[in-house]
């Protein structure tokens, strides 16, 4: 049987297979030799690198490697112990070294690998910068053209101005074909087109404003995109048009003015509205964008800002104007009611001379009439024409004096007098009437009272005069005390009102005059009108009694002119009353001056009495001179 040689038989060394290998093994040591100097280099070079150590050691394993190969040249023919012993330990060492690496690489890759996820996050991170990058500059460059588009609106205040101005700006910005304003009529049952960029269409046209996309452009305070195929859109033919426009529209508010009435526009509430139409080229494929829309947003609220400026300036402009008329109007009859007080002042110029003279000749003659020997007829008749010419007497005094009171002609004589003697001969004026009631007169003066003062003799004997005269009229029986007397300094702010402030001081007093009687009174509802010009009782005892109802009126300004208050008490009709009053004269220091003057209290006779009586209720009231200041400083 024959026997099969299933082993090879030895391979004769062949020289030139040995030389490539030498050969090869010089090359792979030489390349590993050189990649450990990469790797220090790069090690070197790179400060950032987590895994220095792990190149290190893996330098070591090509190091190795390398090393073997080298060692490896010295055993393609017959070598010595030595080397082989060189040889296992390199190889030894390679297998250590490589093992550890390969075990390293296991804890590594991972981390390489979150080191890896990291670089994405971070590049997604870069990325959405980037982003907001390109935001932040799509938002300046939005901010940069509001505030262009807003100078120019605010440039003008002419409201027609400003829509053209904002059509303009806006459609040079955005590029857009067309751009149009749909205001709401004076009925605002419609819309109407007021302003047009490129005038592709009638200005006037109006739309229904109950449209379902004009409510949904008023109930959103964005901008928002609209059909081109809306009434709002239809601003142009669409004829040749093979890609249709993107259209957008954006509310304008009417802001509400209050007290402002426009003149060309309606009555606009708060909640009304203008619609802004924005359409972009056709056939360009263009889209809106956000930024786009914002900005038209925020012009949208420019544009009402500014026509509420241009509105109230438009208001204000007609208030003036229609001030200036009023001014021109009210200077017109300022110069009228001059003119009129001019002509006034001459009547009453007139008046007093013309009128009084023959009134002064018909009293001084009645009163000598009834010096006569007269039957009781003619003396009745006599006295009733001596009464009526007191009375037409007393009252043409009184609508003079009225009269330059209320026109500030009226001037106090401010000089000094004898005071005790206003008294005493107010009392030679009183007594004679009185007598005929059967009323008893009584004076008294206070012992502190000086005998001169410095005032207006003749507005204070006038003043005393009425009111002593009123307290006669108005008392049947009875009597009627003047009492006369100097306000103390420390009782002064008793008789303090909101519209009296007497203040004590050296150079001026205050005199209190009082005047009681026990007449018919003053009823309560009639007390606070004694002092209105042409007042008459309205009830209680004193109705029957006639007037012209100036005379304490007139007591009551010249009390005013002379520093000092007015006031009348009454407990009711049939309880008399008490009239008081108090005015600030000045003291004087020359007393002895008028210790000669002093008339002494003896009453004249009746006859005397009716005739200086009569000439008193008409003399008096002339040229006296007032000295403003005297109010304020005496």
């Amino acid at each position: 049987m024959d026997g099969c040689d299933c082993i090879e038989p030895l391979w004769p060394t062949d020289d030139l297979l040995v030389k490539y290998q030498y050969i090869s093994d010089f090359f792979i040591a030489l390349a590993y030799f050189s990649i450990p100097l990469e790797l220090i280099y790069f090690v070197k070079k790179s400060s950032f690198f987590p895994y220095r150590w792990v190149l290190i050691q893996f330098g070591a394993f090509i190091v190795l490697c390398g090393a073997t190969h080298l060692i490896n040249l010295w055993t393609f023919t017959t070598h010595t112990k030595t080397v082989a012993m060189v040889m296992t330990i390199a190889k030894v060492s390679t297998a250590v070294v490589s093992c550890a690496t390969a075990l390293m690489l296991v804890h590594i890759i991972p981390d390489l690998l979150s080191v890896k996820t990291r670089e994405l996050f971070l590049k997604n991170k870069a990325e959405e910068l980037d982003r907001e990058m390109g935001l932040i500059r799509t938002q300046e460059e939005t901010g940069r053209h509001v505030r262009m588009l807003t100078h120019e609106i605010r440039s003008t205040l002419d409201r027609h101005t400003i829509l053209k101005t904002t059509l303009v700006e806006l459609g040079r910005t955005l590029g857009l074909e067309e751009c149009a304003l749909w205001m709401p009529s004076r009925s605002g049952s419609s819309l109407q087109l007021s302003h047009t960029l490129r005038h592709q269409i009638t200005v006037g046209s109006s739309v229904p404003i109950n449209l379902p996309v004009v409510n949904q452009v008023f109930s959103s305070n964005r901008a928002i995109i609209i059909p081109h195929t809306c009434p709002l859109a239809r601003i142009r033919p669409l004829a040749g048009r093979y890609v249709p426009p993107e259209v957008a529209a954006v509310r304008v508010p009417l802001l509400h003015l209050s007290n402002f009435q426009i003149n060309d526009w309606p009555e606009l509430s708060a909640k009304s509205f203008a619609i802004m139409v924005l359409m972009l080229p056709s056939d360009s494929a263009r889209k809106w964008h956000v930024h786009e829309l914002e900005l038209v947003e925020v012009v949208a609220d420019q544009v009402a800002v500014a026509l509420s400026h241009a509105a109230i300036l438009e208001e204000s402009m007609r208030a003036r104007d229609l001030l200036m008329e009023q001014n021109v109007a009210l200077d017109l009859a300022r110069r009228e009611a001059e003119m009129a007080i001019r002509a006034r002042n001459d009547f009453l110029a007139v008046m007093n001379h013309e009128m009084r003279t023959p009134m002064n000749a018909i009293i001084a003659l009645s009163s000598l009439l009834l010096e006569t020997e007269l039957t009781p007829e003619q003396r009745l008749m006599v006295e009733t024409v001596l009464k009526s010419s007191n009375l037409l007497a007393t009252l043409i005094n009184d609508v003079l004096d009225l009269s330059k009171l209320e026109d500030g002609s009226l001037e106090l004589e401010i000089k000094a007098f004898n005071l005790h003697a206003v008294f005493k001969e107010v009392m030679s004026f009183i007594k004679p009437i009185a007598s005929i009631k059967r009323l008893s007169v009584s004076v008294m003066l206070a012992p502190d009272l000086p005998l001169s003062a410095i005032g207006d003799e003749k507005r204070l004997m006038q003043t005393i005069l009425n009111i002593s005269g009123n307290a006669v009229k108005f008392t049947k029986e009875g009597h009627i005390t003047l009492v006369a007397s100097v306000v103390k300094a420390d009782s002064l702010r008793e008789f303090r009102t909101p519209e009296f402030h007497p203040v004590a001081s050296d150079d001026h007093f205050y005199l209190k005059v009082q005047v009681k009687d026990t007449g018919c009174g003053i009823s309560p509802q009639d007390l606070p009108h004694v002092f209105t010009k042409f007042a008459h009782p309205q009830s209680g005892g004193n109705r029957g009694f006639n007037g012209s109802g100036l005379g304490l009126a007139i007591c009551k300004r010249f009390v005013s002119l002379m520093g000092g208050h007015i006031w009348l008490d009454s407990e009711g009709t049939g309880r008399g009353c008490t009239a008081t009053f108090i005015v600030k004269l000045g003291v004087c220091d020359n007393t002895n001056t008028y210790q000669q003057q002093l008339i002494p209290l003896v009453w004249p006779s009746s006859a005397d009495s009716n005739l200086s009586g009569s000439k008193a209720l008409t003399d008096g009231k002339g040229s006296a001179s007032l000295k403003s200041r005297y109010q304020r400083s005496v």
